[in-house]
């Protein structure tokens, strides 16, 4: 009976954590993890969640964000979480509820990462716009404001699965 108790107690999550992911963690992950604190915090959630971000690749590990990823954060008033770029892990896996990739390069990469996902728990952002669409890469692409829009057209509907899906009663907070 105590191991079940044990399981039970493991398995009882009150904070919510997502973890974003990309390539290289310097550009579309960042601003991702980014803009969706802002949004938690304006929504008065902050003390639910726990979010992150991560690469599939180890080429940016260390790495500052991007300098447009922080200056497009800027025009748009949002904070850019302080970040050095990390891979992202099996244990990743293990540890969060959300896993948001921005492509399905990504996606594959995380299932690599992670040995599959067999719990469901990898999506691609603009999923929750109901997009099948992946966000650019704006290393490539130098477009930081498409990949804002799409950042943050997905991040919201995220916000709004994870309400409906908790059943989160933002009068409770």
């Amino acid at each position: 009976m105590f191991k079940a108790f044990k399981e039970d107690i493991r398995s009882y999550n009150t904070i919510i954590k997502v973890l974003f992911v990309c390539h290289g963690n310097i550009c579309r992950s960042t601003m991702a993890q980014s803009v969706f604190s802002y949004l938690i915090e304006q929504s008065g959630l902050e003390d639910k969640f726990l979010i992150d971000s991560a690469a599939t690749s180890c080429e940016e590990i260390g790495n500052p964000p991007h300098y447009g990823t922080e200056r497009k954060l800027a025009e748009e008033g949002i904070p850019l979480i302080s970040h050095q770029a990390v891979q992202m892990t099996r244990r990743d896996y293990l540890e969060y509820d959300y896993l948001i990739g921005m492509d399905q390069a990504n996606i594959r990469n995380m299932e690599r990462i992670a040995g599959g996902d067999p719990q469901d728990k990898m999506y691609k952002i603009l999923e929750f716009a109901e997009k099948e669409r992946d966000v650019a890469d704006p290393w490539y692409t130098g477009d930081f404001e498409a990949t804002f829009r799409d950042v943050m057209e997905g991040c919201c509907g995220l916000l709004r699965y994870i309400i409906r899906e908790r059943e989160i009663d933002k009068r409770e907070y």
